[in-house]
């Protein structure tokens, strides 16, 4: 008899915008040779309309973002996690219910939710997740820094409300999926970017939570 194939890793990397997601899971997928997934954001058309103005255009935004991923996640499941080919994704599609239920309400938040439920039901599950923060004025110079067009109306007291959102969901979410590994990185005290050595810990920690 074989052996037994070995389970593929898929990697999520998570946290607010502009704290290092890409920049990170580039470096694992070099590291580790993991094909990489990098989320869909600059081709989103409704985008800088909705920073211009949230309300209106959150739910065209969020379902744009929901079913890119969705369509995203489902090729790289049948195309490598089930040829036994190992991910990291520089975001876990969990985060579209942290944004919906900030920028959604009423029945467009529940039917969002609905479609959102009914799409990730049998999808891919991350076996272990990076999650990233900083402090609100780390992110808005991350952000200024990558100068990204439609990022320049973004307003700092969206990034406080979001960097809250993402730690309630993680507090809550570590409670729930206990058997998930959460490495937690603090972007004012580890700057993987600009500091080699600090890249290299980070590595290092991955390779040991895999291994």
């Amino acid at each position: 008899m074989g052996g037994s194939r070995v389970k593929p890793h898929f990697i999520t990397v998570e946290g607010p915008i502009g704290i290092g997601k890409t920049s990170l899971a580039e470096a694992i997928s070099e590291r580790f040779g993991f094909v990489l997934l990098k989320e869909i954001v600059e081709e989103n058309p409704f985008l800088g309309k909705f920073y211009e103005n949230i309300e209106e255009w959150s739910f065209q935004t969020e379902m744009f973002f929901l079913c890119n991923r969705y369509k995203q996640l489902r090729d790289i499941e049948s195309r490598h996690l089930l040829a036994g080919q190992s991910v990291v994704a520089d975001y876990n599609i969990f985060k579209n219910t942290i944004f919906a239920r900030r920028t959604l309400s009423g029945s467009e938040l529940a039917k969002y939710l609905t479609i959102y439920d009914i799409l990730t039901a049998d999808m891919p599950q991350a076996s272990l997740i990076v999650y990233l923060n900083a402090s609100v004025d780390t992110i808005m110079s991350r952000i200024a820094k990558r100068g990204r067009p439609f990022e320049k109306n973004i307003e700092k007291e969206y990034i406080r409300v979001l960097q809250h959102d993402y730690n309630n969901f993680f507090d809550s979410f570590k409670k729930t999926h206990p058997t998930v590994p959460v490495i937690d990185i603090n972007g004012d005290e580890v700057d993987f970017v600009e500091r080699e050595s600090d890249l290299e810990a980070v590595l290092m920690r991955i390779q040991h939570d895999l291994s």
